[in-house]
Parts: C-alpha cells; sequence; structure tokens
C-alpha cells in the first residue's frame, strides 16, 4: 500500500479512506436515505448502525470473484484484511451503534458513529487506543450534540478531528466551542504519518463530495 492516505467526505457519517488502490469506506447511505450515496468500489465497507443514513453497504460492492468481494464489517468484535487489525466497539447501551478503530498507513483511525453518550466510558477509550485521526459527530439524530462533541475530542484527543453529520449552524457552534472559528473547509484531506509529528489537536472540515 502507498504511504499516503486521502480521506473524502460524503455527508452524514460518510467517508472514503484510500491508500493505493486499498479502499475504505464509513457508513454510506442507503438509496431510502435523504442522504445521496456516493458509487465507488470499496475493499471494506464499515456500518456502525442499522439505519438507512448508515448502512447502504451494497452501493460500494465490488462485483467478481471472491478475491475480489467487499469485505463488510457490521457490529463488534475483531477483524483482520490485508495485514489490518480493526476493532469493532460497542458503544451507546442499549441504542446499538459501532464504533471502529484500526490502524492504516501506520495512523490511526477511530470512526465514532452515531456516538451519543455524554462521556467516553473508560474501557471505550483503552479499547480505541492512541487516535491520530478522529471521526466526530457534532449532529444527527440520537447522536452528539457540538458541546458534548467538542468535550469528546477533548478526552480523546487525537491529532486530527473531522466533524460529520452536521448542519451548518452545528459546525459553527463546535468550530466555536473548540477556539477554531477560522477553518476553511478543504475538499479532501491527504496526509502522511510524517505529518502528524508533533501535533496537536486541529479540527479538518471536509466539504461533503456529494
Amino acid at each position: 500500500m502507498s504511504s499516503l492516505m486521502v480521506i473524502t467526505y460524503y455527508g452524514a457519517a460518510c467517508f472514503k479512506v484510500q491508500s493505493g488502490d486499498f479502499v475504505l469506506a464509513f457508513n454510506p447511505p442507503a438509496k431510502e436515505s435523504e442522504y445521496k450515496s456516493p458509487r465507488f468500489g470499496a475493499d471494506v465497507v464499515f456500518v456502525s448502525k442499522n439505519d438507512k443514513d448508515y448502512n447502504g453497504w451494497e452501493n460500494l460492492a465490488k462485483k467478481g470473484d471472491e478475491s475480489a468481494k467487499t469485505l463488510l464489517i457490521d457490529g463488534k468484535g475483531e477483524y483482520e484484511t490485508r495485514g489490518i487489525h480493526i476493532k469493532g466497539i460497542g458503544s451507546n447501551g442499549g441504542k446499538i451503534n459501532t464504533v471502529y478503530a484500526l490502524s492504516l498507513e501506520d495512523i490511526n483511525i477511530c470512526h465514532l458513529g452515531a456516538f451519543g453518550e455524554k462521556d467516553i466510558d473508560p474501557k471505550l477509550k483503552a479499547d480505541v487506543g492512541e487516535v491520530d485521526i478522529l471521526f466526530l459527530p457534532i449532529g444527527g439524530s440520537g447522536a452528539l450534540d457540538p458541546q458534548k462533541a467538542a468535550g469528546i475530542a477533548a478526552h480523546i484527543e487525537p491529532k486530527i478531528v473531522i466533524p460529520m453529520h452536521y448542519k451548518e449552524v452545528q459546525l459553527k457552534q463546535f468550530l466555536k466551542e473548540f477556539g477554531s472559528e477560522g477553518v476553511k473547509p478543504a475538499d479532501k484531506l491527504t496526509i502522511k504519518r510524517k505529518d502528524l509529528a508533533d501535533k496537536k489537536t486541529e479540527v479538518v472540515v471536509l466539504e461533503p463530495a456529494v
């Protein structure tokens, strides 16, 4: 795999994370969702919640022989693919949501899905481990509001926070809470491990690509 990682946001909780020709996708919306699903082939698709805004994985499924098929990961547990170790960790008590943590190109990624708890459970934080890039909901039904989201990010202490599932007013409030009002949206994030050296927590806002 390439040492370069490219992250693209597609609205709601949906992201494409690509390294070379290896493609991960998180929470693509289903056809029934009000959110538009992207169209690309993914090697691995993560689904955090069995909900139309998160579970449209078939839209990104590769067609072909067994070796080329898309791997669906849709719940808690430990997984391995292409030498990448992945953790799916349950959260939100009785409301099923899966948080995903993995390392790609020596960069630790955590996607909180539809996380809605006011605090990070110590066990969840330990399971997630050190986080370089955090995909953080700051709106959405049953998920965090901007104020709580800022507190969660401060607790996890990632190098980069990428907010998701928000409307403009929620984004403005989150950036104010985080002291990052001057952040300008970007089309995508292109990053290498060395770019994270000595970095303190920074907010990166990505424009939805759909």
